[in-house]
């Protein structure tokens, strides 16, 4: 089906990077469903078989890169590993507050009360941290660039909701109500016998790019993944209807380069 169709970003000799959407599992789906790696084999009505090389939450949405060998993955993975591959996400938090940016550093562990979530853990938690700047405080809500040092399962979420920045829709860690553009529009009204539809109901985290350096005759590679439909929609509702409007942003030229998913730099 149409909808289905995973976006290339970038393909090479031994590397593809697409444009997962939100609710494709990058390894075994819990619900039984089509993983990421059969999706792309599928579509690209192929037998190269795909390795995934760094995780992407089920729930979130961007770029991600795999492997076409498994020499290539272990190669990748070793980067990651090393620091020589940047991470940004996009996220949308409840009120950032007045700070600009930030470094939690915060120990990480499996929850064993409650399956499939993890939580601070000073004793025997592994070391993980992540780096945060505020693009845009909208009011209640901000958007801010996140990259994670390490990449440990769900890092990004727990970090941010122990901070008391949690993502706005989060359900396994947080609220799972939907942004709606009556929460925040001033003299919102609705027709009729209409019924408002959210803006978004899903995690409010994506991948937006990657950096790898030195990968190819040492240089740089900076890919970027344009905005989910929904995401896009909301950050600019957000920036449309908040009382400092686009100068909500601390860049606006930011705002730009979003929109259009253009690469940040």
């Amino acid at each position: 089906m149409a909808k289905n169709i995973i976006e290339t970003i970038y393909e090479d000799e031994v590397l593809l990077a697409v444009n997962k959407p939100a609710a494709i599992s990058v390894g075994v789906d819990r619900f039984g469903k089509e993983t990421l790696p059969d999706m792309l084999q599928n579509q690209r009505k192929n037998d190269t078989k795909l390795y995934i090389v760094h995780p992407l939450d089920r729930e979130a949405s961007g770029i991600i890169i795999l492997a076409k060998n498994a020499d290539a993955q272990k190669k990748m993975s070793l980067l990651f590993d090393a620091g020589g591959v940047k991470m940004t996400y996009l996220a949308l938090v409840n009120s950032a507050g007045d700070e600009k940016s930030g470094i939690i550093d915060e120990p990480l562990a499996e929850d064993p009360r409650h399956q499939q979530k993890m939580r601070i853990d000073p004793k025997i938690g592994r070391a993980a941290t992540t780096k945060w700047q505020k693009l845009a405080n909208f009011g209640v809500i901000s958007l801010l660039a996140v990259e994670p040092i390490t990449h440990i399962p769900h890092q990004i979420r727990v970090h941010l909701q122990h901070c008391g920045m949690g993502l706005v829709i989060d359900p396994r860690y947080g609220q799972d109500e939907p942004i709606m553009l009556s929460s925040f529009k001033h003299g919102y009204r609705l027709a009729k016998y209409a019924e408002e539809k959210p803006l978004i109901e899903r995690l409010t985290l994506c991948a937006y790019q990657l950096e790898i350096e030195n990968y190819k005759d040492g240089e740089k590679l900076i890919l970027a993944a344009p905005l989910e439909k929904k995401f896009k929609a909301t950050i600019k509702m957000l920036a449309k209807y908040n009382r400092d409007g686009e100068k909500a942003f601390e860049n606006q030229e930011i705002f730009g380069k979003l929109l259009n998913g253009e690469k940040l730099g």
